[in-house]
């Protein structure tokens, strides 16, 4: 398949998986037989992976791609060998890098989280063709990189404010707003990707749904707890 398709999810699902590291063989840049160029994508990827694993405490050398063309046998295989050899000598994965099996298992799910966060912040990284690996190389800075990790944005849904109009759940790309008629929305914050379509949905006469940077969303309303009051039928009572 082309390199392009190769997700930053794929990469970590390896390494979730034991696998201690992950080759990538690409097109020679320039070379793509699709429009899309996508193994300039699946270059972007790799640095931002790199930066991603420095962030958690690997070593970013487990992560290689080169380009060849299908007709370079002898460069794959001396590429892979070269690669393999570079991984022996890292050692297994957590323990070269003196990180505990429970602790690196933490920090690989937490990374799981927030891997369409990455790519909803980097998108337009992702997708850039640049000349040379030195360019790649300062794509992605380390410091941007920790800042996105210390100031993940989540979105929550205040339950003071919202009216249940389903405006934000109907518009939500993966279905991460749970609805139903007459009750409180709640975002799922697992499947929740932070791309902020239910904020620019919310009507500006709700304004229900909060950014929040930096730290936690709040924790929802228990499902017996979510039935609205409708406003007009307060003021009645009253």
């Amino acid at each position: 398949m082309c390199s392009g398709r190769v997700d930053l999810g794929f990469v970590l699902r390896a390494f979730s998986k034991g696998i201690d590291g992950v080759f990538l063989g690409a097109c020679h840049l320039g070379e793509c037989n699709y429009i899309t160029h996508g193994n300039y994508q699946a270059l972007n990827m790799v640095y931002l992976f790199k930066k991603i694993m420095e962030h958690i405490g690997l070593n970013p050398e487990r992560v290689r791609i080169n380009f060849m063309s299908g007709a370079e046998a002898n460069v794959f295989t001396e590429s892979v060998n070269d690669f393999v050899r570079k991984v022996k000598e890292i050692g297994p994965l957590g323990k070269g890098e003196g990180i505990d099996k429970d602790e690196l298992k933490s920090r690989l799910e937490e990374v799981g989280k927030l891997i369409p966060y990455f790519k909803m912040m980097n998108r337009q990284k992702l997708v850039s063709r640049l000349a040379n690996h030195e360019e790649c190389e300062r794509l992605f800075t380390k410091d941007e990189i920790d800042r996105q990790f210390s100031e993940v944005v989540s979105y929550y849904i205040d339950p003071a404010k919202c009216q249940a109009c389903m405006t934000c759940a109907r518009r939500c790309p993966v279905e991460a707003v749970i609805s139903a008629k007459n009750q409180v929305h709640v975002i799922d914050q697992d499947k929740c990707i932070k791309c902020g379509t239910c904020l620019e949905a919310c009507p500006p006469r709700f304004g229900a749904v909060t950014k929040i940077i930096g730290e936690p969303a709040p924790a929802p309303l228990p499902e017996d707890q979510r039935a609205i009051v409708r406003k007009t039928k307060e003021k009645e009572v009253a």
